[in-house]
């Protein structure tokens, strides 16, 4: 029984330490790159929650239409001289007291100025909306930029390994001929400083492929030890068939950015509307309903009569008469809760009008901030048509530049390739020099890198116009 409990406990450990390495070695591709950074990145998570906020403030300007109902209730002991709720009367004793209303409050107009800040808020919230979809549209980019970055800097490090395996080659070569004193010793050496100089660069470009593996892992919120697979990404390399004119006019008509800046005017407009409607009387209705208790209420009910007298007198015959009435015997009882509450019970409606008189200048100068904040919204619309455009032309000419450099860079290559060829069958058979080896190596290497890096430059502003017309990136 030991040994299969133990038995299972190896399977379950081994079992679990194989999902764990999954877990880390999981792979992305790009399209799941972009939907864990829709799901879990912060500054988006930030910009859902202003939209929520903005659609808090819309049902709260809609529910500021509604009538305001509001009861209340009180209850105490009082001690000493006070007035008796229930007579008016001064009393000396210690009274239980209880109050109850309800109070109804209905604005019937204000110059527009609960219909105005819901239209108001209407227009927020959907310049809202529109905020998350650019933020959604600029972390999809900013994805699918730093992944062809890995993509990139992926490339980068095969190429300076394959440049320090090629000179590994090349230096058993040189070893070989070292070790039978046959050859330059001084091609050794140099071949050995090369390798050396291979190696910095492979260490080079392993520290940049991790950086840009980071700055995707950040743009995730993912950890720092999951791998990010950079496979399964078809990148076709062709010349770019529209003009920077044409990419401007589409963002124009697809950018959420512009609407979100257009419905910000409009909301600000609005805010101006609500603003002027201080100057504006504002009529209401109201009702209440109270009543109220007090423990000194009593009733009193007659039990008889007695006759007693006065304290008075009348003189008869030289006689004092005592002056004799008759009075009416009273038993109380206390009045009970409920019944006070029913006895004491009063209403009250009426309508109000408070006329705007002077108030300092605080309505003139809301209106006249709110007239700056149109303006300010203005330019700041206008100052993002100027900003797109011009990124869009600066883009534009960056990626023509960056394609031709890559056709120039492709001839380059085929040119570097042939000569380090012919160099590197005359080094091996000793009829060149290790100079002219090492120069045509290390023409080709630096062409190909950057080829590579024109092709990616190319690529990401590519991405970067489809993203500006509004096109999808995946």
């Amino acid at each position: 029984m030991t040994h299969k409990l133990a038995i299972l406990i190896i399977i379950l450990v081994m079992s679990w330490a194989g999902f764990a390495q999954n877990e880390i070695n999981k792979s992305y591709t790009l399209d799941e790159c972009i939907a864990v950074a829709l799901e879990h990145n912060l500054d988006l998570k930030s910009t859902n929650l202003q939209a929520n906020s903005a659609k808090v403030n819309y049902q709260q300007s809609k529910a500021n239409l509604l009538p305001s109902l509001n009861g209340n209730f009180s209850l105490g002991v009082n001690d000493g001289r006070s007035i008796d709720p229930f007579t008016n009367a001064y009393i000396n004793q210690e009274l239980t007291f209880s109050n109850l209303g309800l109070s109804l409050d209905m604005t019937i107009f204000n110059g527009f100025r609960l219909l105005n800040s819901v239209k108001q808020e209407r227009l927020n919230k959907k310049a809202s909306e529109l905020e998350i979809e650019a933020a959604q549209q600029d972390l999809i980019l900013n994805v699918t930029l730093a992944y062809l970055q890995v993509l990139n800097a992926r490339d980068l490090l095969g190429l300076t390994k394959a440049r320090l395996e090629t000179t590994k080659q090349q230096l058993k070569i040189q070893q070989d001929f070292y070790d039978n004193e046959s050859g330059n010793p001084a091609d050794y050496a140099d071949i050995l400083g090369q390798v050396a100089s291979d190696e910095t660069s492979v260490l080079s470009s392993e520290s940049g492929l991790n950086n840009a593996k980071l700055n995707l892992a950040q743009l995730m919120n993912l950890k720092e030890n999951v791998n990010l697979a950079t496979d399964g990404l078809i990148l076709d390399f062709e010349k770019y068939n529209l003009t920077s004119d044409a990419v401007y006019e589409e963002a124009l008509q697809n950018l959420a950015t512009f609407k979100a800046k257009e419905l910000r005017v409009e909301a600000a407009k609005k805010g101006v509307s609500v603003a002027k409607s201080q100057f504006t009387p504002e009529i209401s209705l109201f009702g209440g309903v109270n009543t109220n208790y007090s423990s000194a209420a009593e009733l009193f009910t007659a039990t008889g009569s007695n006759v007693v007298g006065t304290g008075d007198f009348v003189t008869v015959d030289g006689q004092n008469l005592p002056i004799m009435t008759e009075q009416t015997n009273f038993a109380s009882k206390s009045i009970g809760y409920k019944d006070q509450l029913d006895n004491n019970l009063n209403t009250v409606v009426g309508v109000a009008v408070n006329v705007p008189l002077f108030n300092g200048f605080r309505a003139k100068n809301n209106v006249a901030l709110e007239k700056i904040r149109v303006e300010g919204s203005i330019i700041e619309l206008e100052r993002t048509h100027v900003d797109i455009k011009n990124a869009i032309a600066q883009v534009y000419f960056d990626m023509e530049a960056a394609y031709n450099r890559h056709q120039s860079l492709e001839k380059q290559v085929d040119a570097y390739q042939e000569s380090y060829r012919i160099n590197d069958i005359r080094f091996k058979n000793g009829v060149s020099n290790f100079l002219n080896y090492i120069t045509s190596k290390n023409n080709l290497d630096n062409a190909k890198v950057n080829l590579a890096n024109a092709k990616y430059e190319y690529l990401l502003r590519v991405k970067v116009l489809d993203y500006y017309r509004g096109t999808n990136l995946l």
